[in-house]
């Protein structure tokens, strides 16, 4: 039997964690986030398929594809977050339980940044934890899916 997989999604610009802005988003590179939330679900029992890209379409195409293969999807849609009605209707469109990550505390920047099209389709959010955040994503998200926390 195999294990049950989620998505990783993270959005434009998070292939250069580490490197871009390290005073707001660390120095972890996007290779520790996915390792951290790989061994995260392992822990669990789960596998993970991860996907990085700065393109829209190539993300709402995998959100597509985790209807049919995934149980649930962790994402950190980037400046997408703010803009992408589209991103948002994918999550809606393939109905599984998402959890949103954000490294920083997007409500205590840019007055543009406290809006999420991504909010009112996930049933988790962590928010300004930096890497370590996506780990309690993954638990959290988890949870919703075993039926132990609301979602």
């Amino acid at each position: 039997m195999t294990a049950p997989r989620l998505l990783l999604v993270n959005g434009p610009n998070l292939n250069l964690l580490g490197i871009r802005e390290p005073d707001v988003y660390g120095h972890e590179t996007l290779a520790d986030v996915e390792r951290l939330v790989t061994d995260a679900a392992a822990a669990h029992g789960f596998d993970v398929t991860a996907v990085q890209s700065n393109h829209e379409g190539v993300l709402i195409d995998a959100i597509h594809e985790a209807r049919t293969t995934c149980a649930g999807i962790v994402i950190n849609p980037g400046g997408l977050t703010h803009t992408s009605v589209v991103l948002r209707d994918a999550l809606a469109g393939v109905a599984l339980p998402v959890a949103e990550v954000h490294i920083s505390d997007v409500y205590a920047r840019e007055e543009f940044r406290h809006h999420s099209y991504v909010r009112d389709v996930a049933a988790v959010h962590v928010v300004g934890e930096g890497v370590a955040g996506y780990a309690r994503a993954v638990s959290l998200l988890i949870d919703v899916i075993a039926g132990r926390a609301e979602g």
